[in-house]
């Protein structure tokens, strides 16, 4: 049985989805990273008439991804990853490997995707950001002040996603969960980035802070700064029907 991981997901393309208008490889082996355990990524576009779900199966011992979408499907999924600042799926289609094209419909939603990704993700309003430094100078007190190294470490994973965020949406750069969260940090800004993971590994390697509490710091300068007293928000309560009550 031929055990390449392209011609594999050409065949499960074509035996799953043999009207299928485009299919994508997508991850790691598109980009020639695959190990002998990596899953294969699979995108694939249907017609109007078909069904948009997620499903992961396992074929011939290696697990795979679907992403199958309708033209309708896909439109609202790519405006959901936009609104969710990740870009997930637009990533998946404009640097994926084309296993199967009709009438250019891959080269369309690829366009449709880097167009999406040029634009990037929308800013985050100015309440949003000062909620955020707010919280983030919170956690960032609570790494500075934790006895115990469990905890630290718990605050640690806190601090790193919420300055994250803050640094990403400087640079109008497009966020990331799990592996892609580094490889997002780097790429915006390979010296603050760089040195907010460098800090939090060496906290997890070593228990010190400060190298983390610095890079955090940086970041949080950008955003305007810690915020403590003077941070004020309005809860606007529930809206309920007329006639309902809570």
């Amino acid at each position: 049985m031929n055990t390449d991981p392209i011609d594999q997901a050409r065949r499960i393309a074509a035996e799953l989805f043999p009207d299928a208008l485009a299919v994508i490889l997508a991850g790691s082996t598109a980009a020639g990273r695959a190990t002998a355990t990596s899953d294969l990524d699979i995108a694939v576009l249907v017609g109007d008439g078909g069904e948009t779900y997620r499903e992961t199966l396992r074929v011939d011992g290696r697990v795979v991804e679907l992403f199958v979408h309708t033209r309708t499907g896909l439109s609202e999924l790519f405006a959901a990853d936009v609104a969710a600042r990740r870009g997930v799926l637009q990533s998946m289609y404009a640097t994926g490997l084309v296993l199967a094209d009709v009438d250019g419909e891959a080269g369309r939603a690829r366009a449709l995707a880097e167009a999406d990704l040029r634009q990037g993700p929308p800013a985050l309003d100015a309440a949003t950001v000062e909620t955020k430094r707010y919280g983030l100078t919170d956690a960032l007190d609570d790494l500075a002040d934790a006895g115990d190294h469990v905890e630290r470490l718990a605050v640690a994973g806190v601090v790193l996603a919420a300055a994250a965020e803050l640094l990403l949406d400087h640079h109008h750069a497009w966020s990331g969960g799990g592996k892609w969260l580094p490889r997002r940090l780097r790429a915006a800004d390979a010296r603050r980035g760089g040195a907010l993971l460098a800090g939090h590994l060496h906290l997890c390697e070593s228990g010190d802070p400060a190298p983390m509490i610095d890079a955090v710091s940086e970041i949080l300068d950008l955003a305007g700064g810690p915020l403590r007293e003077g941070y004020r928000r309005t809860w606007p309560g529930r809206v309920l029907p007329a006639g309902r009550c809570p």
